[in-house]
């Protein structure tokens, strides 16, 4: 009978252990997530996934999500800045248009004037159309493009000057094209500029591969190339513009950044989670759902990466006629 109570009471005190591994709790309480765009976009869908992830792996208890539109993300930046004490438990989410709207002078700040947190993707940018329209690939885009530039009306989700203006005017440059006659139709976010794509305001839509996935899975969208240096595995039918003869790649990080004056602590914790997260099937899950690669720049890795990316940037904003 001792043999058996003793049994009992052992698998009573694993039992125990296992729950209590289980029910562990979270690193972080909980993370509000900024988004300096509307809903719909590559910000939108980062942040939220990001907190998906994060949540059901019991890294973080719970987050939230507010989107700040204006100004082309300035409008969240200039926010997190003016308030910056008040938000140690916000990160804000961002891009490589960062970079490029502080050299054009969309806004005044920079990527130094917040605290670097981490990158934590990347995202091939894609020239979608229509699933329904009779262009096939990209170089039937070209061939509208150097027929008359203004019969080909390409929506972003940002604004002139952008990433979502840039790839296609890079693209049409390496295709022998006048990269500076671009027809551009800026929106606030990826979702407005997909609408437009769908409702024929636009012959064109240059996004994020990660944002047109979906639709194209759907049947609603055609994704005519990617910036990919070679078809990703996630995205196996969707050709690259290198291999249709365009020599072009481009890759979007994107990451998250804290107030300014953020404590050291915290960043480490933040930094942590993240690092950690990569390793859980809940973000893997997320991730290969919107086809992104993995990239992990913590801390003052991140702000190396930023300067670096900011000076091939500029050199190449300045070959295509957006600076001078």
């Amino acid at each position: 009978m001792n043999w058996i109570v003793r049994r009992l009471l052992t698998s009573i005190a694993v039992t125990t252990l296992l729950v209590g591994a289980a029910v562990a709790a979270p690193r972080i309480d909980s993370i509000h997530f900024l988004i300096p765009g509307g809903a719909g976009g590559g910000w939108d869908g980062t942040a939220r996934g990001t907190g998906e992830a994060l949540t059901a792996a019991g890294l973080v208890g719970s987050a939230s999500y507010e989107n700040m539109s204006g100004g082309g993300g300035g409008k969240a930046i200039g926010y997190l800045i003016e308030n910056a004490e008040s938000n140690h438990g916000t990160l804000m989410v961002n891009s490589t248009p960062i970079v490029i709207r502080s050299l054009t002078g969309r806004f005044p700040q920079s990527f130094r004037d917040l605290t670097m947190v981490a990158g934590t993707i990347g995202d091939y940018a894609a020239i979608v159309v229509k699933a329904d329209r009779d262009i096939t690939s990209f170089s039937d885009l070209v061939d509208i493009y150097k027929n008359n530039p203004d019969d080909l009306a390409i929506a972003g989700g940002s604004v002139p000057g952008s990433m979502d203006h840039l790839v296609p005017a890079m693209a049409f440059k390496v295709a022998g094209a006048d990269p500076t006659k671009v027809k551009y139709l800026p929106f606030d976010a990826g979702g407005e500029a997909m609408a437009a794509l769908l409702s024929g305001e636009a012959d064109a839509l240059s996004t994020g591969l990660g944002e047109a996935l979906e639709l194209a899975k759907a049947g609603e969208v055609r994704v005519l190339a990617s910036t990919a240096p070679a078809r990703i595995a996630d995205a196996p039918d969707v050709p690259t513009l290198k291999e249709q003869g365009i020599d072009a790649t481009f890759v979007n990080w994107r990451g998250f950044f804290g107030p300014p004056g953020l404590p050291a602590d915290k960043r480490a914790e933040y930094i942590n989670v993240l690092r950690d997260m990569y390793e859980t099937p809940a973000w893997e899950s997320v991730r290969a759902r919107n086809g992104w690669v993995n990239i992990f720049n913590p801390g003052d890795e991140f702000t190396k990466f930023l300067e670096d990316q900011e000076a091939q940037i500029k050199s190449l904003m300045i070959e295509l006629g957006f600076l001078e």
